[in-house]
C-alpha cells in the first residue's frame, strides 16, 4: 500500500529511493577501499605489462631478459623513478570504475536476493541462490563498468610510457574517454568485456556469496549480533581477443607469465574486501538503511 504524497516526502531519502541510496552508499565504501589499496593494483598492472613493454622494445631477445623486478622492487621503483604520489596514478578512473561496478553489483545482488529469489520465512537463503545471484551481480556490475575499467588500465600505464621516452597519450581521464571513443566508437569502450565479466562472475561468486552466507549464518546460528565483529569475520588493444591475448602471453613470455601480478592482486583483495564491507555496513547503519 503506497503512502500519501505528503507523508512520503517526510520519509528519509534512503526509504524514498532505496536502490539509488544503496548504489551511492556502496560507491562511497568502494571509494574508501580503492584509495586504501590502489598502490597494490598499480603494482600488479605494472608487473603484468613489463613483459609486453620488453617484447615491444627488444624483440625476441627479451624472452631471456624480461625486466621482472618483483612486487616490492616494482613498487619501490615507481616511488624512486616517478615519485610517491605516482602510486595513485590512475586512481580517479579507478574510483569511477568502482562506483559503477560496486553500485551495480550490490544493487543487483540485493534485488535478486530480496525480490527475484526471495528468502524463506526464517530468513534462510540457500547457498545455490547466493552463488547464482553473486555471479549475475558480477556480470551486470562489470559490464556497466567496463569503459571505466579500460580507462583505468590505460591511465596506469602513462607513467611507464613516460619513462620509455614515449609521448603521453592522454591529458586526463575525460580526454582518455574521448580518445578511446573517437578511435574505437562505443564498442571500443567495451574492449575486453568478455574475459572481464567472466572474471567478475567468479570473483563475486566468491566475495558476495561468502560474505552473505557467512554473515547470516553467524547472525542466525551464533550469539554474535549484526555488528562490526561479525562483518569482519565474514569478511588493451594489443590483442584481437582474450584467446589471442592468452596465446601471445604464453608464446612470448612462457606459461608462468599468466600469473604475473598474482601476489599483489591477492594481497590487495583481502584488505580491499575488508575495508569495503566494514565501511559499507557502517555507512548503511549511519544512513538508516537496513544491514546488508
Amino acid at each position: 500500500m503506497s503512502l500519501p504524497e505528503d507523508e512520503e516526502r517526510l520519509l528519509p531519502l534512503a526509504q524514498r529511493w532505496p536502490r539509488a541510496s544503496k548504489f551511492l552508499l556502496s560507491g562511497c565504501a568502494a571509494t574508501v577501499a580503492e584509495l586504501a589499496t590502489f598502490p597494490l593494483d598499480l603494482t600488479k598492472t605494472r608487473l603484468q605489462m613489463q613483459g609486453e613493454a620488453a617484447l615491444a622494445r627488444l624483440g625476441d631477445s627479451a624472452r631471456e631478459s624480461a625486466p621482472y623486478r618483483g612486487m616490492v622492487r616494482t613498487a619501490l621503483g615507481i616511488v624512486q623513478e616517478e615519485g610517491f604520489l605516482k602510486l595513485w596514478q590512475g586512481v580517479t578512473p579507478a574510483i569511477y570504475r568502482h562506483i559503477v561496478y560496486s553500485g551495480g553489483r550490490m544493487v543487483t545482488y540485493e534485488h535478486l536476493r530480496e525480490v527475484v529469489f526471495g528468502k524463506s520465512e526464517d530468513k534462510h537463503y540457500p547457498l545455490w541462490k547466493s552463488v547464482i545471484g553473486g555471479m549475475m551481480a558480477g556480470v551486470v556490475g562489470q559490464f556497466l563498468a567496463n569503459p571505466t575499467d579500460l580507462v583505468k588500465v590505460q591511465m596506469q600505464m602513462e607513467g611507464k610510457r613516460k619513462l620509455e621516452g614515449k609521448p603521453l597519450r592522454f591529458r586526463g581521464v575525460h580526454h582518455a574517454f574521448a580518445k578511446i571513443l573517437s578511435e574505437g566508437g562505443i564498442r571500443g569502450l567495451w574492449a575486453g568485456w568478455v574475459p572481464n565479466i567472466q572474471r567478475a562472475a567468479l570473483v563475486n561468486m566468491g566475495d558476495l556469496t561468502t560474505y552473505d552466507t557467512v554473515k547470516h549464518y553467524l547472525v542466525l546460528n551464533t550469539p554474535l549480533e549484526d555488528n562490526i565483529m561479525t562483518h569482519g569475520l565474514s569478511r588493451g588493444l594489443l590483442y584481437k581477443s582474450s584467446t589471442d591475448c592468452l596465446i601471445q602471453a604464453v608464446q612470448g613470455e612462457g606459461f608462468m607469465s599468466l600469473y604475473k601480478g598474482f601476489l599483489p592482486s591477492w594481497l590487495r583483495m583481502t584488505p580491499w574486501s575488508l575495508v569495503f564491507w566494514l565501511t559499507y555496513e557502517k555507512i548503511r547503519e549511519m544512513s538508516g538503511v537496513s544491514p546488508f
